[in-house]
């Protein structure tokens, strides 16, 4: 029998609210426990930690999605899983086993369940998986312990009023450096990330655009999400760079403009001169899906795609059709959703 949670869920924002309970397993010995379920919010570790010290840590970030006949879904757990294995090989910490990542995931939303918004509210749970470097120790190694946590936390939908364009401007700072840690979800990449941030929001942006490290001639990615392009040719265009994150959104977009739209797909360098082979762009992630980009300053000017204030009709087309497979109304393609049970 569910229980009765009072939220207003067309109020939710993307902020923290606690939730029941939270999966945590530890890593000693060599091998990761079987993991539980607890209570407690907060997590005690040494103050010696490699997480507070030399940033040993990495997270994901997915949702699971209330259907229309009331079931709960998560889209593509097993990619997140993945990517959490990569970052954890990039800054040497021991991997989550797939079915183990998915696993906590599953049980968390069920023991949540809910807290998991109704269908049509555009809501959704938030899931935050993590793993940190514990224990005692004070050189510069890994470290002899590492916590796996996942945590969920209900969010509304991103574009409050509908979905709407939004400008950006070209950052001064990189985010990542060439050959490091930038296709790794790492903390490191977002605390650098936060004052080009807000110098742009400062200046009216909604965030800033970084460019690749070695030329700064090429996009990579926006503020915290991946790039993609429409070409005036109806191609589906996105950047290639091995310091961007693989964003599975991206890369789920990527499927659907060939498969459901019919559209040639690309992943090639996107340079900055050369903005006008685009009649639509967008940012897209986890959580906003797609944010259409209205313009990009560069140099001082504004450079508008297909409007400042319009969606794109193949921008709307590709955020529909996830979202669509996302909440259970449209099929997708095979294994991409995974029923909580």
């Amino acid at each position: 029998m569910s229980k009765n949670v009072s939220i207003d869920w067309s109020k939710l924002g993307f902020s923290y609210t606690k939730t029941d309970l939270r999966y945590i397993s530890m890593w000693k010995d060599g091998k990761w426990d079987a993991g539980k379920l607890v209570e407690d919010n907060m997590i005690s570790i040494s103050e010696s930690s490699t997480a507070l010290h030399y940033g040993q840590q990495c997270f994901e970030g997915l949702k699971a999605y209330r259907t229309p006949n009331g079931e709960i879904q998560l889209f593509r757990p097993d990619e997140n899983a993945k990517r959490m294995q990569r970052s954890c090989r990039r800054v040497l910490m021991p991997e989550i086993p797939v079915d183990k990542f998915i696993d906590a995931c599953m049980q968390v939303v069920k023991a949540n369940e809910h807290f998991v918004p109704p269908y049509g509210s555009g809501a959704t749970l938030y899931l935050r998986p993590y793993v940190i470097g514990v224990g005692h120790n004070i050189g510069v190694k890994p470290a002899p312990e590492y916590l796996f946590g996942v945590f969920c936390v209900p969010v509304g939908p991103y574009f409050k009023g509908g979905m709407a364009p939004v400008n950006f401007t070209i950052a001064d700072m990189d985010r990542a450096a060439p050959h490091g840690t930038g296709a790794a979800k790492v903390g490191g990449n977002y605390a650098g990330s936060l004052l080009p941030h807000e110098e742009a929001v400062k200046r009216g942006f909604a965030d800033c655009i970084y460019l690749d490290p070695a030329t700064h001639t090429k996009i990579e990615e926006v503020g915290a999400a991946n790039f993609f392009g429409i070409t005036k040719d109806n191609k589906f265009v996105t950047p290639a760079s091995p310091s961007i994150l693989p964003s599975i959104t991206k890369y789920s977009l990527m499927v659907l403009a060939e498969k459901y739209l019919g559209m040639t797909v690309e992943e090639r360098d996107c340079l900055v001169e050369k903005l006008d082979e685009f009649v639509e762009t967008g940012a897209c992630g986890t959580a906003a899906v797609i944010t259409p980009i209205g313009g990009i300053e560069v140099d001082g000017k504004l450079h508008v795609f297909h409007s400042e204030t319009e969606v794109g009709p193949v921008t709307k087309k590709l955020y529909d059709t996830l979202v669509g497979i996302q909440f259970g109304e449209i099929e997708g393609p095979e294994g991409w959703i995974y029923k909580v049970k």
